[in-house]
């Protein structure tokens, strides 16, 4: 069973820098890939950017492209997320995932969730 954990959330203020951090457990064997999303109350989760498995490539959402930066570490089994230039928009509630549709951004292809953490931006 794959497991996902998230870590590293908290209070920031507009301008700071935050990592994430999501080891996953479990794994199978095949392609994979794990992205992270956000979500705000009564919103759709929003793809933010993933990272292919062993060594793969990443890819990211136009709005978060060249301010946040995704990573894996696959000795540690952990995929990181570094985030940049926080805004008071990027306050939200960010989840780690799992799919095996490797170029995918549509939350419902991934299959595997974390329980995310709290990211709050604010002065």
């Amino acid at each position: 069973q794959v497991q996902l954990t998230e870590s590293g959330g908290g209070l920031v203020q507009p301008g700071d820098s935050l990592k994430l951090s999501c080891a996953v457990s479990g794994h199978s064997a095949g392609l994979y890939a794990i992205a992270w999303f956000r979500q705000t109350p009564g919103t759709e989760r929003e793809f933010l950017a993933a990272i292919r498995g062993n060594g793969g490539s990443a890819f990211y959402a136009h709005s978060v492209r060249g301010r946040f930066l995704i990573s894996g570490d696959d000795a540690r089994n952990t995929v990181y997320l570094q985030m940049t230039h926080l805004k008071s928009d990027d306050t939200a509630t960010y989840y780690c995932a799992r799919t095996t549709y490797i170029s995918s951004t549509d939350p419902r292809d991934y299959e595997y969730w974390g329980q995310g953490t709290q990211v709050t931006v604010s002065s």
